[in-house]
């Protein structure tokens, strides 16, 4: 269903995001008091009530269904269902009480919640609404009239012409799930393959591309810190006979081509992917290393979007499908960890579930390509397998 087929009395995501920012604070009480017309329409379109005297009632059980949708269990779910006053005996918490539980489940400090997570919280539950009516209307690829309208540029490095939409031109909101139009993607043929290695990445044999996760500064983790960007930096820096470091490879690289491209302390765009070099990397069969700029720098840690993931794996496709003929056999593998979850704070199956759509969506375009997911341990592994 297109946008223009959307039913025109249906709210927008945006209407609905504004309303649920709106009934934060007072709660649920709050839906008595004062009309909400974009969740009171969404409600009666899903049938969730009957007439506008039951209409608070009907909102209730739609948000109660959006949290099931996001995960009752999961960290979003539960901390939507705290936000909002949700759950049986938190029905009458104050705001203040509330952002404190949902604070909580993410572990973090209430104020840090307030500036980061409770946004994609409110985010994610106005999408899960849309998926509802969605499903209900008959309607699966169907999505809202958007706000305002995306870049419709390819992806690309350095922040120019960079797409500020998902694979396949939907947008992506600030969500922990991905947008549904990969519902419609066909099945990915046999030529192509998923792997899931359970090991450094660093330590990976004949995969000819691997992603490293990077700040947008791409400046590349301390060689002795436990990170994707670290290891990788490490591995393909080259060594004199006595074993210390002569050439930082990566390093050197990127620093010339933000010097190149005029970006030196500059930060390029989320999703912009830069290549490099696998310096002695390429002993092991790695040919180029995809340098994926995901995390924005926070305060003292570090913020990613997974629709930021999302654009940098269609970087990275677009980038390897101009690559591959330049390599005798072409290449044909590429390795992805998961993205964002370092000191970007992305839950590993938040990052998985955005990963997996986003290469699912580029398979289905260009089925040429052996796909691997590299993480650290069996528990992580059998998690992504069950996504």
């Amino acid at each position: 269903m297109s946008q223009e087929t959307w039913p025109s009395d249906l709210p927008t995501y945006d209407q609905l995001l504004n309303e649920l920012k709106d009934i934060r604070r007072p709660g649920l009480a709050d839906l008595r008091r004062t009309d909400r017309p974009a969740l009171r329409a969404a409600a009666l379109a899903g049938g969730f009530c009957d007439g506008p005297d039951d209409a608070p009632a009907g909102i209730e059980a739609l948000l109660k269904e959006a949290v099931r949708r996001l995960g009752e269990n999961g960290v979003l779910g539960r901390a939507a269902a705290h936000t909002f006053g949700l759950l049986p005996d938190r029905r009458g918490d104050p705001a203040a009480d509330r952002r404190k539980l949902a604070a909580a489940v993410y572990g973090v400090s209430t104020e840090g919640f307030r500036k980061r997570q409770e946004r994609e919280v409110m985010e994610q539950l106005a999408e899960a609404v849309l998926a509802i009516l969605r499903e209900r209307l008959g309607c699966p690829g169907g999505q809202p009239p958007p706000g305002p309208p995306p870049s419709d540029g390819p992806g690309g490095q350095g922040g120019q012409g960079e797409s500020t939409t998902g694979p396949g031109g939907q947008g992506g909101r600030a969500g922990q799930e991905p947008p549904l139009r990969v519902e419609g993607v066909p099945v990915v043929d046999a030529r192509s393959t998923f792997t899931v290695h359970v090991s450094p990445i660093e330590l990976l044999r004949d995969i000819e591309v691997l992603v490293s996760s990077e700040n947008v500064y791409l400046e590349m983790s301390k060689t002795f810190r436990p990170t994707v960007s670290g290891a990788l930096r490490l591995a393909a820096a080259v060594r004199d006979p006595a074993g210390e470091i002569v050439d930082d490879v990566l390093a050197r690289e990127l620093a010339a081509w933000l010097r190149a491209h005029g970006r030196p302390g500059l930060p390029v765009r989320p999703g912009t992917v830069v290549p490099t070099s696998s310096g002695a990397l390429a002993s092991r069969g790695v040919r180029r290393i995809y340098h994926a700029a995901v995390a924005t720098p926070e305060e003292d840690t570090y913020h990613v979007r997974p629709e930021s993931i999302a654009r940098a794996v269609s970087a990275c496709f677009a980038l390897a499908r101009a690559e591959r003929d330049r390599y005798q056999p072409a290449l044909s593998s590429i390795c992805f960890p998961l993205l964002g979850t370092g000191r970007g704070g992305l839950p590993p199956a938040v990052s998985a579930t955005w990963l997996r759509w986003a290469i699912r969506d580029e398979l289905a375009r260009d089925a040429r390509w052996r796909v691997h997911l590299v993480v650290r341990s069996r528990e992580t592994a059998e998690a992504v397998g069950a996504l």
